[in-house]
């Protein structure tokens, strides 16, 4: 009996000095790939997933023989090969807040970033939210194992649990402030530079009461807090215990708190807010109590969310790039994944000054 036998050489695609292995690239092996670029299968499986620890020549060229072969890899294969589940978690830690969620607008640019970047990679996304009422849920999380790495979202009141877990658990980045004791890789804006431009922004325009919005117990807010402090200190200014007003970042919550203060009669004339959720708020309670937005008390923002140019007035704020640190976090945690050391990494700031700080007269 005759066994039919399927004919590999055919023509190469236009482009490629190469001869094409098959006619459909389930046909075609990753060996096959590998011996058309002089390298190993592992080097081959390293290049395709996108990893750094090959050159990017190399890189380059075996991506462009597998697209000329129409080869992709068999990601279910693959990771049972590697015992790996193709799915990273992105974690919400908010053991600090009762009522903010992950709908807040900056979560959720993150976390569309984060999507993107994962699916790019061929891996899937697993989103998980740490309680206020369960501070430990972090760590029964990493022992589950059900993904091969964790993205965790903000540090809350977490420092220290997150330093004790990072001792065993390798495939971790955090988005936040880098801390003195740091145990674990993060990525995060300059907060103390742009929290300092933006108060800096504000003195040259003649304000001398700017009060801080902000839960200074969070590492982000205790770095923008620096920032907002040492622009006091260059113009000789002292802060002033009474401008400083610890506010949840839920909508909700911080208008609560900034109308509250303003109850109190604070002579203020300007705010800088750890967040645009909170400066936002700080405008409608600011509204409430009869002062305007910016010809009575000037108002600058954290984050720059895609609301800010587009509220009324246009919020000035400090810009964070957050699509450049969702691709950081996910090239640094996949480095780890790869047995890499890296480093932590801190992003520039933008000053971004719109009609809310705009001075006047």
């Amino acid at each position: 009996m005759r066994t039919k036998t399927t004919k590999l050489s055919v023509p190469s695609k236009p482009g490629l000095d190469l001869p094409m292995l098959g006619d459909i690239g389930s046909q075609v092996k990753m060996a096959d790939i590998a011996m058309l670029a002089g390298v190993s299968e592992s080097t081959v499986s390293r290049a395709l997933a996108g990893s750094k620890l090959v050159n990017a020549v190399t890189r380059k060229r075996i991506e462009d023989i597998a697209a000329s072969q129409s080869y992709s890899i068999d990601q279910r294969a693959r990771n049972l090969r590697l015992s790996r589940t193709g799915t990273i978690s992105v974690v919400f830690p908010l053991s600090h807040e009762s009522e903010q969620g992950i709908a807040d607008p900056f979560f959720l640019e993150m976390l569309g970033n984060l999507a993107d970047e994962l699916s790019n990679r061929g891996y899937d996304l697993l989103l998980r939210k740490i309680r206020s009422d369960v501070p430990r849920m972090l760590a029964d999380l990493l022992r589950e194992g059900r993904t091969d790495g964790v993205l965790l979202i903000g540090q809350s009141t977490q420092h220290g649990l997150i330093n004790e877990l990072a001792q065993s658990y390798r495939p971790l980045v955090v988005w936040g402030a880098r801390q003195p004791d740091n145990g674990y890789i993060t990525v995060g804006s300059d907060n103390i530079g742009g929290a300092a431009a933006a108060v800096r922004h504000l003195l040259a325009c003649g304000h001398r009461r700017i009060a801080f919005l902000g839960n200074r117990q969070l590492p982000e807010v205790a770095a923008r807090y620096q920032g907002y402090s040492q622009a006091l200190n260059e113009a000789g200014l002292a802060v002033a215990p009474d401008l400083l007003l610890p506010v949840p970042f839920d909508r909700q919550g911080a208008f609560a708190a900034i109308s509250g203060f303003l109850d109190r009669d604070r002579a203020i004339d300007a705010v800088f807010a750890s967040s645009d959720i909170v400066a936002i708020a700080a405008i409608r309670a600011l509204d409430q109590h009869g002062l305007k937005v910016p010809h009575d008390v000037a108002v600058v923002g954290f984050d720059d969310i895609m609301v800010a140019a587009a509220y009324t007035p246009a919020l000035s704020t400090v810009r964070q790039d957050i699509a450049l640190g969702a691709s950081t976090m996910v090239d640094l945690l996949f480095r780890r994944i790869e047995g890499e050391v890296v480093a932590s990494v801190e992003l520039p700031t933008t000053l971004m000054i719109r009609a809310s700080s705009e001075r006047l007269g």
